[in-house]
């Protein structure tokens, strides 16, 4: 059976939106019980988490934004379509967290600094986090299964985002505990800067990784192997080369161009082409659009960009 597309537009729009919709329920519900707890306990990590729950609040009300907007079918201004909104809105939710992780930073450094140290928090502190890290769990599984089966870049980046939170929370947790067990309050501002600076690595990676995709770049040769080892399915179809694959919304658009015996008439190279392109659907997953262009056998032409199997090999 061929992979081909995948999810229409319109459906990957509604699993996007359900995943927005549980990771808003469930991020809200975290955020003012930490919040609260960390206000009332006095504990600046418990708070610092909470905070950063309240991102994620916003990243979910970002993703039901841009699940309306990728369902927009493509237009005059946008023949692709509207998927690389998604993209755009991955490298947005980095930049939040950036800004979330330096801000939990200073204010947690200037306390310190300033030998504001705040009291031993209470135990309530330990009890509320241990529930942000079993919810954080369940909120990461859940981003990542339906991230996987919209095939959205943004969705996985959230649930990696909340991986991260989990990890935090854990780091939290054994503040807590040492500050708790040593008695000693700086430790509780440690921790802190610790999360924010633990926020700042996950929102550097989330960016790079959706700008490879704004850039059209690649990150590894798979894929490029895989297209050429379903192009030699069809024996007719020689020497592929100046191969440009891109991402737009977890999607592949595809070029590729051929070379086929001068002889044949347009029908049949036409149907070679044709034949090729049903290849590379039934090889590789996720297929926006593909587009094989024919030339003639020991064309010599000179093209400055694209991809052989000989660049492959040496330069990814």
């Amino acid at each position: 059976m061929a992979k081909g597309r995948g999810l229409s537009a319109e459906k990957k729009a509604s699993v996007i939106k359900a995943a927005s919709l549980t990771a808003l329920g469930g991020n809200c519900i975290l955020a003012v019980l930490k919040i609260v707890t960390g206000i009332l306990a006095g504990s600046m990590a418990v708070l610092g988490d909470g905070i950063d729950s309240s991102v994620d609040i916003l990243i979910a009300l970002m993703a039901l934004f841009v699940s309306s907007v990728i369902a927009r079918p493509a237009d005059k201004n946008h023949p692709w379509g509207h998927g690389r909104a998604e993209t755009v809105a991955t490298a947005l939710l980095s930049m939040v967290l950036f800004f979330a992780g330096g801000q939990l930073i200073l204010s947690s450094a200037y306390r310190l600094i300033r030998g504001n140290i705040p009291e031993i928090p209470g135990q309530a502190a330990l009890i509320v986090t241990g529930i942000s890290i079993v919810g954080k769990m369940l909120l990461a599984w859940s981003q990542y299964i339906f991230g996987k089966r919209a095939g959205s870049a943004m969705l996985k980046a959230n649930a990696k985002n909340m991986l991260g939170d989990v990890v935090s929370s854990a780091g939290v947790l054994a503040g807590l505990g040492c500050s708790i067990f040593f008695n000693i309050g700086a430790i509780d501002l440690i921790t802190a800067i610790l999360v924010g600076l633990w926020v700042i690595k996950n929102a550097v990676g989330i960016f790079l990784e959706a700008n490879t995709e704004l850039m059209d770049g690649a990150t590894d040769d798979q894929s490029y192997r895989e297209l050429f080892e379903a192009v030699r399915l069809v024996p007719e179809a020689g020497h592929p080369h100046r191969t440009r694959m891109r991402r737009i919304a977890g999607y592949w658009d595809i070029d590729v161009d051929i070379e086929v015996d001068p002889s044949l008439t347009v029908a049949e190279a036409h149907s070679i082409a044709s034949r090729v392109e049903d290849a590379v659907k039934n090889r590789i997953e996720g297929i926006f659009d593909i587009m094989v262009h024919v030339e003639p056998l020991g064309n010599k032409q000179t093209e400055g960009y694209g991809l052989t199997e000989d660049t492959v090999r040496k330069a990814l």
